[in-house]
């Protein structure tokens, strides 16, 4: 059993450590804060992968996913080939007033087209101007980093 008050003692030498240490402030405009490898800033479109599936609006949790389509029909290539369609995206937006940054669209979405990008200047004066549509989305992709490298697990000699 130890001392009563021990606890309070150690936490009180916390307190007095850290009230003794200088604090530090990042100049945010003037010096950019670094931010870790794969933070959550802003959802990036790679629309040449976009099928207008409508799976990541479909699974949005607030539905701030805006998707409008149309399909368009491909000549037969063949004589026994038949026409093909396909859907063709016309508009893809995404609310930001409205967004929870849950992760769930670039989850859902089996195509790979919906990405996090670390961009997080993107405030409005304005709130109805955080629609972002697909121009603005596709500029964030340059933003994305590269996807981590695979874990190899463990080798075959570390299992004997």
């Amino acid at each position: 059993m130890g001392l009563p008050g021990k606890g309070l003692v150690e936490g009180l030498k916390v307190t007095a450590k850290t009230l003794a240490r200088r604090s530090v402030t990042e100049q945010y405009p003037d010096v950019q804060p670094e931010l870790p490898p794969r933070s959550r800033g802003v959802i990036a479109l790679m629309e040449e992968n976009c099928t207008s599936c409508m799976l990541c609006a479909r699974e949005c949790p607030s539905w701030c996913i805006y998707i409008d389509s149309h399909t368009e029909t491909a000549p037969s290539v063949g004589e026994q080939a038949r026409e093909r369609s396909r859907n063709v995206l016309d508009r893809f937006a995404i609310d930001f007033s409205l967004c929870m940054y849950c992760g769930i669209c670039i989850e859902a979405c089996p195509f790979d087209a919906l990405f996090w990008s670390p961009e997080f200047e993107y405030a409005e004066t304005d709130i109805r101007n955080l629609t972002h549509e697909k121009d603005r989305l596709r500029d964030w992709m340059w933003t994305v980093p590269a996807p981590q490298p695979i874990d190899p697990g463990p080798s075959s000699e570390d299992q004997e």
